[in-house]
């Protein structure tokens, strides 16, 4: 009777842990199964109450999005953008996570930290300043800088976890060889952080992508960027939102389709941040 009461107490327990796993799940992903249906309804059918769940489906919003609004446009200024700025962040984000994982460098590690916990709005008005005195604004090159700075902390703290679990004693065995200092990091030490490489860069690419506050201010005509086509489809007075719910899904489901792919990637990013003793 006791071996019978525990398995069926296990047996709910699994239950009742495979329900909350699909509840959790479908709460949060509700909202852009929302946004997709949205996005092929017309306005007269999302605005009406109750919701329509049967409704004609039509493509004239993704139409007036790559026909009318010049999205594939913006969509090219944003990959510019976030992968220029993905690279500068990778490239010096390694360096410096290599040093403070090697030489324990605490003084450099606190303050990649500090730019990351600086709330972003305050660097908005001294960028602007200083890419005006330059005459950068409405350029790409303001833009991949000012992601630059702010993912290039994320970087280094997900990089410092992985140099942090490559042996000594791989390097040490590649110096007795011959090897120089840049050899043994490019041909030792880098092959083995590529997990790591590759979550940083998605974590700094995804963030690049979908930025909004930096492209409000120092974008102009010409490097618009997809964040921005939300715009389009808001006026003084009436607000467009089935073109607004077909630009999200656009903008959206790219990065939910990559990162499907790459997944395991992202969740040994999350759990090797760095935050060893």
């Amino acid at each position: 009777m006791v071996l019978l009461s525990k398995g069926i107490w296990k047996k709910a327990s699994n239950l009742l842990c495979v329900v909350s796993v699909v509840f959790v799940t479908a709460l949060f992903l509700f909202p852009f199964f929302w946004m997709f249906l949205n996005s092929f309804k017309r306005n007269v059918d999302i605005t009406t109450y109750p919701p329509v769940w049967i409704f004609h489906p039509t493509l004239e919003n993704f139409k007036t999005l790559f026909m009318e609004q010049d999205f594939v446009r913006f969509c090219l200024n944003s990959l510019l953008v976030a992968l220029g700025a993905t690279f500068l962040a990778l490239a010096s984000g390694t360096l410096a996570a290599y040093s403070i994982a090697r030489f324990r460098q605490q003084r450099l590690s606190l303050l990649a930290l500090s730019a990351r916990i600086i709330p972003y709005i305050s660097f908005l008005i001294p960028w602007f300043i200083f890419f005006s005195m330059l005459h950068l604004v409405d350029t790409h090159i303001s833009l991949i800088l000012t992601h630059t700075v702010i993912t290039l902390p994320l970087s280094t703290w997900i990089m410092i976890g992985f140099f942090e679990d490559v042996p000594r004693e791989l390097e040490d065995a590649g110096r007795i060889d011959g090897c120089s200092n840049i050899t043994v990091f490019l041909r030792i030490t880098l092959p083995l952080v590529t997990p790591g490489l590759v979550a940083a860069s998605i974590f700094g690419f995804i963030f690049s992508w979908n930025n909004f506050m930096f492209a409000l201010v120092l974008a102009g005509p010409n490097t618009k960027t997809v964040p921005l086509a939300v715009f389009h489809f808001i006026s003084y007075g009436s607000l467009d939102w089935a073109g607004l719910n077909a630009a999200a899904t656009a903008i959206t489901l790219p990065a939910l389709i990559f990162m499907l792919f790459i997944q395991k990637y992202l969740v040994k990013g999350l759990t090797m941040t760095g935050l060893k003793g």
